[in-house]
């Protein structure tokens, strides 16, 4: 399996601290965020690889921080400069899928939260599913439900899925964490045929009509590090990953 992480995006809202440095590699309280998630995930014994996708930016910044990690990282340069100009996560996957001739299995996370569960209980739930997954929490507020991506479910089944719908279908919101088998990966027809590419989500609304996914209910908290305001926060209150 290849663990995949999107980080080629620019922050904005985390100025000045991000201007010119990544928000994955920002310090929540003795690692980087981006070692909060490949610490846990390496864990799990599943992954050959991890693949970071940056921006032009920010490359030589995760190229200096994987020098000393104690596994196997390549970091993809997607060649953009600014937020106005970024690919997007689902291009990115492709750039990446292309650049380095991938073809196996794949977990897709984002590179900007931090969680205090392991990830590695999703990859033992993908692997007892045998299908592609993607992980689910119940969110009470419709105002943040229209932000996110929403998934409609028949048991665990995802039957749809929406990005950023004015009218949600349900409560279930899929965070940035997903995985996907080798053959379910079919991202340039999906763009051929309109799947978005802003929102590493909207790859779901398309498979889950193509193949079978499954959701996994999240077994703890995800932190979204948006702006500054909520940066203190968790630096604040974190406490680490309960295995």
């Amino acid at each position: 399996m290849i663990c995949t992480i999107l980080a080629a995006g620019y922050a904005t809202r985390l100025y000045p601290l991000t201007e010119n440095f990544p928000k994955p590699l920002l310090k929540v309280g003795d690692k980087t965020i981006l070692d909060w998630l490949l610490d846990d995930i390496d864990a799990s014994a599943d992954v050959s690889e991890y693949v970071v996708i940056s921006n032009h930016k920010f490359a030589s910044c995760f190229e200096n921080w994987a020098k000393d990690k104690p596994y196997k990282i390549t970091v993809v340069d997607d060649g953009t400069e600014s937020n106005e100009t970024r690919l997007g996560a689902v291009k990115d996957v492709q750039f990446a899928i292309d650049k380095l001739a991938l073809s196996d299995d794949m977990l897709i996370i984002a590179g900007d939260n931090v969680l205090d569960f392991s990830l590695c209980k999703f990859i033992d739930y993908a692997k007892a599913k045998n299908t592609s997954c993607v992980m689910r929490y119940f969110e009470p507020s419709e105002e943040k439900l229209k932000k996110c991506g929403v998934l409609t479910l028949e048991g665990d089944k995802v039957v749809d899925m929406t990005e950023k719908s004015p009218t949600p279908a349900t409560n279930w919101c899929c965070p940035p964490f997903y995985f996907y088998k080798k053959q379910d990966l079919d991202i340039n027809k999906a763009l051929a045929e309109g799947c978005g590419f802003d929102a590493p989500g909207s790859y779901v609304c398309w498979l889950c009509k193509k193949a079978e996914v499954n959701a996994m209910e999240m077994p703890g908290s995800r932190y979204d590090i948006g702006n500054l305001e909520s940066y203190e926060k968790v630096k604040r209150d974190y406490k680490g990953i309960t295995k």
